[in-house]
């Protein structure tokens, strides 16, 4: 029964899980979603986003939202080369745990808002069993090296080759023109 809840909801967003996780950041060592790009994902003004959150301000803590400072700001923009951020802001845009992004779909009460934030909460699952993989590898890697120490051995290619695996993907660049098929 749930994997086909699990379908329904899939099915009627037709947008890849990947495409969440791009808008995931990591801000003061949290991964977080940003007020902007929940609203274009549930199809909602910025603003009508806001001044739902500000009217059930109480549902969210801060380790559901908070809103991040212009130190902050400015490094999450500068990591864009043409920022789609444009223009002039009156205010700091808000930052959403998975927490905050779950109260979100309750706050916004949309059906839109309630499937989203299902495929929210799991791109954030998938991001931390991805970290939690790394972890793992990273932990192993440490032990060969310490067992090479001890027993005087040298296998320095395979540290590079497991290092290289280890590494975060990037996701691909998007490209910049038009499409020829």
């Amino acid at each position: 029964m749930i994997k086909n809840n699990q379908l329904s909801i899939t099915n009627t967003l037709p947008l890849p899980i990947e495409i969440i996780e791009r808008r995931i950041y990591f801000i003061r060592g949290q991964k977080v979603m940003l007020s902007a790009d929940l609203a274009e994902l549930y199809e909602v003004p910025v603003k009508v986003l806001n001044q739902a959150v500000k009217r059930n301000f109480n549902r969210f803590p801060v380790d559901f939202m908070f809103q991040i400072n212009s130190n902050e700001f400015y490094k999450l923009k500068s990591q864009f080369v043409t920022s789609s951020w444009g223009g002039i802001r009156r205010a700091l845009p808000y930052a959403f745990t998975e927490h905050g992004v779950a109260m979100l779909s309750a706050v916004l009460k949309s059906d839109r808002a309630v499937k989203m934030s299902i495929l929210i909460v799991r791109a954030f699952i998938r991001l931390r069993e991805i970290l939690a993989s790394n972890k793992d590898i990273a932990q192993k890697v440490k032990d060969l090296q310490h067992q090479q120490f001890r027993q005087g051995k040298k296998i320095d290619v395979i540290y590079a080759i497991v290092d290289k695996l280890i590494q975060t993907p990037t996701p691909p660049k998007k490209s910049i023109g038009f499409r020829t098929t």
